[in-house]
């Protein structure tokens, strides 16, 4: 019986590199190979194949997409083509989903989790944006698919939103959407769940007046603990939203005094090796339960 295969494309910087090989070693002790480095950028569909490097995807028992660069429409589009062949992680619908987070938002209110309140308007209802601040105080503006905390705005009265509103024409978008301002420490959970189990969780802080506790935007990592509310809420926001692998930013709000779901991340990133050595000793139990899920995936098939 010949061995299982997958394709694989896991993001290199950070020690991605490093985890990709020991994600393929363990794998290969499963009898499963892996085609590592598979960037749809590269490839090409022609009846009814898709091909990279003379390699038919479509073919494949299982593909783990894991790269959280800012993925173009052809690679998006190619994604989820060969979602509709073959068993994907995540799986193209929870990718696009917590890409974007009106829908995240959206999907998570419905079943009954607490999210920042929101509203989302179109472009010519931007009297709706003067009505809602003015009942709000302040509110964030958020492109619906951006990621690391790039173009967010927090508009703290109406003469900000005044300001705002020539720029975001300007950028013809077919819909504003915007969040209430959530007063809260500055600090958020991120909580790691991969196939419905509990990973790790560590905390992000904003930096000085900043009060976006992404990375990218400036914030720390520490050590931090989940309680069991925080856990419970973490998996049930990764099972609503149908991610195999799920990173959810949750706060605390101090007004409303509940923890409320900022973003459910689908390509949560592994501790950095600077970030292993602060403490955070969670990469081998992630790899070792991602290993567990692609065997079981591909067991199926």
């Amino acid at each position: 019986m010949s061995n299982r295969k997958i394709g694989m494309w896991l993001y290199s910087n950070g020690g991605g590199d490093k985890i990709a090989k020991k994600i393929i070693k363990k794998l290969k002790d499963r009898d499963i190979d892996t085609l590592n480095d598979i960037n749809l950028r590269q490839a090409i569909a022609k009846n009814g194949h898709i091909l990279h490097n003379g390699v038919k995807l479509d073919k494949l028992d299982l593909f783990f997409s894991y790269n959280a660069g800012e993925q173009t429409q052809y690679q998006m589009y190619l994604y989820q083509a060969l979602n509709r062949v073959i068993p994907m992680i995540n799986s193209y619908d929870a990718f696009a989903l917590t890409e974007d987070k009106f829908h995240t938002s959206f999907v998570l209110r419905n079943q009954g989790i607490a999210t920042a309140d929101y509203k989302l308007c179109h472009r010519d209802d931007g009297h709706e944006l003067n009505k809602i601040i003015k009942k709000w105080d302040k509110m964030v503006y958020k492109p619906t698919d951006g990621w690391g905390g790039v173009g967010l705005t927090k508009i703290e009265n109406e003469a900000n939103l005044d300001m705002l509103m020539p720029f975001l024409n300007q950028m013809d978008l077919r819909y504003f959407y915007v969040e209430k301002f959530i007063k809260y420490d500055n600090s958020d959970f991120r909580v790691d769940i991969v196939d419905g189990e509990f990973v790790s969780c560590y905390g992000r802080k904003a930096s000085g007046t900043d009060w976006r506790t992404n990375v990218t935007s400036g914030g720390s990592v520490f050590m931090r603990e989940a309680n069991d509310e925080i856990i419970k809420i973490a998996k049930k926001a990764c099972k609503a939203c149908g991610v195999d692998i799920g990173g959810v930013d949750i706060i605390y709000d101090l007004e409303k005094e509940e923890y409320v779901i900022l973003e459910v991340n689908g390509i949560p990133a592994f501790a950095t090796p600077e970030q292993e050595k602060m403490g955070l000793d969670f990469n081998n139990k992630k790899i070792d339960l991602i290993v567990d899920l692609i065997y079981k995936r591909t067991s199926k098939k």
